[in-house]
């Protein structure tokens, strides 16, 4: 197994990133019926140089395998544990007696997935109420200084996304908005965004430059409003955020985080762009810019920090094909295709080899169990407190090793 997975990192050829990691996560999504163990992922992440991994739940076994190795962890409360959290703080004061004591290296926690725009009546009412109920739990732990709470959300919250300096947030939203800007101006907790230059592409292929949104060498645009000039779509984008942020009266320091970016190697017919060399050179460019520790045009000395989409193809999410197509890798270990991370500058376009072609295989020594969360699991709310519960250290020692 040393052997093979030797030859996996040899094919990815990380950039050693030393201090600059921490811009760096990836989001370890896990639906899917096909993925290898916890234990296993460590050496893809590390081949990542990856220092932070965002979760969509509290699954014990994967906290305690990512814990132990002293990564940077964002665990995620899924959508349907807001009401209870919203209704009754014991709720969320039990949730992280079971799901984040005993691991030191939590670092934020995110209250549902894009919750803004769900058009759920029920969470829309719930996510104030859960924040506020989760951050006074934390502090009667005395954790509120060590642990933030946010909750990430597409640009679908924007009115309007371009020009950046004109973009604001929808009015419809401001009610929710601005009473959520001062929680995370006084909490110092990050705005979180979903941004994918791959959805806009998508959407206008003939229009959009396919260079400009993989960070490849591109004529850019300006912005007329502040005259700024932006060469890829990633950064325009996040300086859109700012700009409502600021319109809406919030703290114009406050951190904003892009909480999950990435770009498909597949997908159906109708979704242009969805091709693996596009997900290579959007990865790699991404990955090598935000190693640099640049912010952007508009914020150039604030690090941006990024967690990228996904590190497994997860065969078992609903909708177009690409959604089965984000990761870095595929099950089996094997890269989705061949990501050079080596320290060239953004927008080299020179290529390491075929990127249609296969990848090297990483051998059979990846140990699949079979570790599968359906879309129904990751809901559960009280699942992972209740397998937290009767899982003790020697019994998480059989099942990840």
């Amino acid at each position: 197994m040393a052997a093979h997975l030797l030859l996996l990192l040899l094919l990815l050829r990380p950039i050693r990133l030393s201090s600059t990691t921490s811009f760096i996560g990836i989001n370890y999504g896990q639906v899917a019926d096909n993925l290898p163990s916890p234990h296993d992922v460590l050496p893809l992440l590390r081949s990542l140089g990856a220092s932070r991994v965002r979760l969509y739940d509290a699954n014990p076994i994967v906290l305690h395998t990512l814990s132990d190795a002293g990564l940077d962890l964002v665990v995620g409360v899924p959508d349907n544990c807001l009401p209870s959290f919203a209704g009754d703080p014991h709720s969320s004061l039990s949730w992280l007696r079971s799901n984040v004591l005993p691991y030191s290296t939590i670092s934020l926690i995110t209250l549902g997935n894009e919750v803004l725009t769900s058009n759920s009546s029920s969470l829309l009412s719930s996510l104030l109420p859960a924040m506020a109920n989760l951050h006074s739990s934390l502090a009667s732990l005395g954790l509120e200084h060590r642990i933030k709470i946010s909750t990430a959300h597409s640009l679908a919250v924007l009115s309007q996304s371009f020009p950046p300096s004109a973009s604001s947030f929808r009015r419809d939203l401001l009610p929710i908005l601005t009473p959520l800007l001062s929680f995370l101006s006084k909490t110092k907790s990050p705005f979180l965004i979903n941004a994918y230059p791959f959805f806009a592409f998508k959407a206008d292929p003939k229009r959009l430059s396919l260079n400009y949104a993989l960070f490849e060498p591109n004529d850019g645009v300006v912005d007329p409003g502040s005259g700024i000039h932006y060469n890829n779509m990633l950064h325009a984008q996040v300086d859109a955020v700012r700009s409502a942020i600021a319109k809406a009266g919030g703290d114009e320091g406050l951190e904003i985080r892009v909480s999950e970016t990435g770009w498909p190697s597949s997908g159906d017919p109708d979704e242009a762009g969805a091709t693996p060399e596009n997900a290579r050179r959007y990865n790699g460019n991404l990955m090598r810019m935000v190693a640099e520790g640049k912010g952007t045009p508009a914020r150039p000395r604030d690090p941006l920090r990024v967690d990228v989409f996904a590190l497994f193809n997860e065969n078992l999410k609903p909708g177009p094909a690409s959604e089965r197509h984000y990761g870095l890798f595929k099950p089996d270990g094997t890269a989705a295709y061949p990501l050079s991370l080596a320290a060239v500058p953004a927008g080299n376009s020179s290529h390491d080899g075929d990127a249609d072609s296969p990848s090297q295989p990483a051998g059979e020594g990846l140990s699949l169990v079979g570790y599968a969360i359906s879309s129904a699991s990751v809901s559960d709310c009280a699942r992972w407190a209740v397998l937290a519960g009767a899982l003790t250290a020697a019994s998480l020692a059989s099942v990840v090793f």
